[in-house]
């Protein structure tokens, strides 16, 4: 695969002088359920606060908010969704565990597939890796079909290149059916 990350201040060199890599990762974020912990986008702004907080992660970046219609049943409330971009030393699977730790932390549920959460933490792409184990699927398997991801995700890397292919030229990336920016305060 390849996916990589430009921006102004892109270095082509992210290791430290220690030697330690660091990796060019990005997780979708969503909400549609309230409980004890908060609403959707505290749920939301909770995991962001957790990843900026990490001794592993740095330099997280974040999309505006967006409502969308839920992909699966539609007798659930819209969702709150965001993409964050950062730099990680966790490896994928060290990745996946601190989302899913973010996700119990909010006291998720799965009441029912594609159903309604608390909260959602998807990696969607670790550096240009391609991995397919029962666990874990990167790039995200959903990544070029859905527009509540490639929206965001754009907003964050206009320049990410996909399977050699600019995020622009995925239709999803400029499609904004169901779609709403949210102002927050």
């Amino acid at each position: 695969m390849n996916a990589h990350f430009v921006t102004s201040d892109d270095t082509s060199d992210n290791n430290n002088r220690d030697g330690t890599t660091w990796i060019t990762c990005y997780v979708g974020l969503g909400s549609n359920l309230e409980n004890e912990l908060g609403s959707p986008v505290e749920h939301l702004q909770q995991a962001i606060k957790t990843m900026r907080e990490h001794e592993q992660i740095r330099t997280v970046r974040v999309s505006s908010f967006y409502a969308s219609v839920p992909m699966g049943p539609q007798d659930q409330p819209d969702f709150v969704n965001a993409v964050a971009g950062f730099d990680t030393t966790l490896t994928a699977f060290e990745l996946l565990s601190f989302c899913q730790a973010l996700e119990q932390q909010a006291k998720r549920a799965r009441l029912r597939r594609w159903g309604e959460r608390s909260l959602d933490v998807d990696i969607l792409l670790y550096g240009d890796n391609e991995i397919s184990e029962p666990q874990l699927t990167i790039p995200h398997a959903g990544l070029y079909e859905r527009n509540f991801v490639l929206m965001p995700l754009r907003e964050l890397a206009p320049e990410l290149i996909i399977l050699n292919k600019p995020i622009a030229n995925y239709p999803p990336s400029n499609d904004w059916t169901g779609l709403k920016l949210l102002e927050l305060n």
